[in-house]
Order: structure tokens, then sequence, then C-alpha cells
């Protein structure tokens, strides 16, 4: 029995895999069990943001492993402070609570807004509702699912959760009615900047202004979810600061640890003392290994220089595709890139790139592009040569 048929013999069938047996790693390079070899502007959906084993970050881990893999959240690891400090310093947040996943970052900021408000203004005023966007992904527990505004979704696992109001995105009017519609009830409204499984799609400043200005009148917390934006992904450590504002709350995932799991959760002033003893909890959060990779990430991407290649490298993708015909546009901020084809099939082009040695993926109609934060030069020009010539033909 090869690896596919064993595979398909005992892991559910929850994905759409590709024929691709990936087997070890190096930069932005993966390599097949058979030998071949594949550029990655996927990078695990935004996740080896340092590509793959990268030696500072596979030594910080390896080191970790030989000290102290895991302990329960009873205890205090000097690893866990290290990381939390370094990571509550450079994004400004005051605290942060450590789990394994986007959606757990999510679940974390959905109980976090609601205690806010049954903190302040009781029970009985039932502040519970929160706004979030059609088109939104928040994530696939039940919880963050009831949150996620898409349709598509929302089979199988009913009935879903209340208290969940969605608001189409960069409608200011739509905003402003739900909010009257709800005033009093609503705790928090919960945004992407840019929707990433909504198909890369940016909201505009007029809108996130907005955001701020309507539940700053209401005392409304505000929470970005920014598991797929944050982290150097659009050009800075977090999207909010290109648009100029300060959620109370911002949730994390994906490329925080460099592609082992983690998610985090970082409350501001107002709010970050709100979960207390046994209000939420997490068997794996902060694990030690996590806070190791994550630790050298944040140290790569706080650097101003880093940050500057990566704004750098996406001009240089941008460029190259405008010189695409089949390219109607891009979409997306910083090495998050949405791009839109004249013709011809998103899913089409994602398989024949596999076939041909590049790795992409998709976005509703949309191929996406999230490579590495360090992608070289040379293997976005290899990449994109291969794309072209696809699309050429």
């Amino acid at each position: 029995m090869d690896t596919i048929e064993k595979f398909n013999q005992h892991v559910m069938g929850t994905y759409g895999r590709l024929d691709i047996v990936l087997d070890k790693g190096s930069e932005q390079t993966a390599t097949a069990e058979d030998g071949k070899e594949y550029i990655d502007f996927g990078s695990g959906i935004g996740t080896n943001s340092l590509g793959y084993c990268d030696e500072q970050w596979a030594d910080a881990i390896s080191a970790q492993a030989h000290a102290i893999q895991h302990t329960s959240n009873y205890y205090y690891t000097k690893i866990q402070a290290d990381f939390a400090a370094k990571l509550c310093e450079q994004t400004g947040y005051n605290k942060v609570f450590f789990g394994n996943s986007g959606a757990e970052a999510n679940e974390c900021a959905i109980k976090l807004a609601r205690k806010y408000s049954f903190d302040k203004y009781g029970k009985d005023a039932g502040r519970n509702i929160i706004i979030t966007l059609v088109n939104s992904f928040h994530g696939r527990t039940l919880a963050t699912l009831s949150a996620t505004g898409q349709d598509v979704f929302h089979n199988y696992f009913f009935p879903f959760l209340p208290g969940f109001v969605n608001v189409e995105a960069n409608n200011i009017s739509d905003l402003k009615a739900k909010l009257a519609e709800n005033k009093g009830k609503v705790c928090a409204v919960m945004f992407e900047f840019v929707q990433g499984e909504g198909g890369v799609c940016p909201l505009t400043q007029e809108f996130v202004d907005a955001i701020f200005e309507e539940c700053a009148k209401d005392d409304i917390l505000t929470i970005a979810d920014e598991v797929q934006t944050g982290i150097g992904r659009t050009g800075a450590l977090l999207t909010s600061k290109l648009f100029g504002v300060k959620p109370n709350i911002t949730t994390l995932a994906k490329g925080l640890a460099g592609g082992v799991p983690i998610g985090a959760c970082l409350a501001d002033e107002k709010c970050c003392d709100v979960l207390t003893k046994s209000t939420h909890g997490s068997t794996f959060g902060g694990n030690p290994l996590a806070c190791a990779g994550g630790s050298v990430v944040i140290d790569r991407v706080s650097d101003p220089q880093f940050i500057a290649e990566i704004n750098r490298k996406a001009q240089l993708f941008r460029d190259k595709l405008a010189e695409i015909d089949e390219v109607e546009g891009v979409d997306g901020l910083g090495l998050m890139i949405g791009v839109r084809l004249k013709t011809k099939k998103a899913a089409d082009i994602l398989a024949k790139c596999a076939d041909n040695g590049l790795l992409i993926l998709t976005a509703k109609n949309k191929l996406r592009f999230l490579p590495p934060l360090n992608i070289s030069d040379e293997n976005i020009e290899k990449g994109m040569q291969i794309l072209k010539n696809i699309l050429d033909n």
C-alpha cells in the first residue's frame, strides 16, 4: 500500500488533496516523496512564514525540545513569558492568551467580548451580539462558523449559535443600520482587514474608520481577525498599522510560529483583564515549542529591513503579474495576493501549476499567493515564469 492509499484508508476525507506526497523542504522549495521539487507560493496557507526548515527557527525548536517540550498551564515557563513579552511589546498590546489555531484565537476573542459587556452592563442587558461581515471567515468550530458570513460553510451543522449579525463589507450604511437595529445589544464588531478565504478582498479605509467611529459611540469592542493578515503578511507587523487604527482585540495564528500550531488573542488595556481564572483555557496553549518558533519569527518580522523586503517583493510579484495578458487584476496587500483571471478557472490553473512544479492556492474564483515572507527573488522569477507559461497557453 503506498502513502496515498494508506492515507485515504485511515484519514477522514475532509480535504480535496492533490496527488502529491510532500516529504521534506528547504527554504521556499518542497520535495515530494518521488523526488520532484516544487516552488511553494502557498507556504502551508500562509503558515511557513520563514519557508521550510529555516536554520535559526529549526535550531530554536530543537533546543527547546531538548529542554522541555510541554507543561500544563498550571505552571510557568520562561519561554512563554519571554515570547508573550516580545509579542506584546512589538504589537503594542497589554496581554495575550495563547491557543493552538486561528479558530481558537477567535473563540477567545468572542468570549472576551461577551464577558466584557456581561461584567460591565450585567446579564440582563443582553449585550452579546457580535457583528461580523458578509464574506468573512473566522474558523470551523461551531462558534467561529456561526461568526463566519458565508452560507457555503453553513450547511450540515445546524443549529448554529445565536448572537451574530452580518453586515455587508465596505457598506457603511448597512453597518450603521445594523448597529441601530441592535442598539444596546452589540458587544463587538469583528472583521478581517483583508478577507482571505472570502477571495482576498480588502476593506476600504473609509469602512474601517466607520467601524471605529461607530463602536466608540457605544462602548463596543473592535476585534481584528489577523489570523491570515498578521505577522508581516501584508507588509506590516499588523495590518491595523496600515489602516492607522488599533483594535481592542487582535487575533493571530498561521505564520506566527513559522509552521507549528499556535493561536494568540491580544487585548488592550480596556479588556486585557476580562478573562480571569477558570473562564478560559487551553491544554497546549503557550506550548514551549510553539513559543520558541514564534520568538524567532517575531525577531525576524520586527526588523524594519525585513518588512521593507516584503513590500519590495510584493511589488515584484505585481510587476510580473502585470506582464500576463490573462491576468485581469490583482487584489490584496503585501504578500497576500489575489489574482483575478479573465477567462480561465482558478482551480484548473492550480492543478496545472502543481504538475509543473509550482504550489499555489485559490480563494473563490481567484488564484491566491501566500508565499514565505523571505521568498527569494530567484524563486519569484521561476514561479512566475511557470505561471506565465501556463496562462499564456
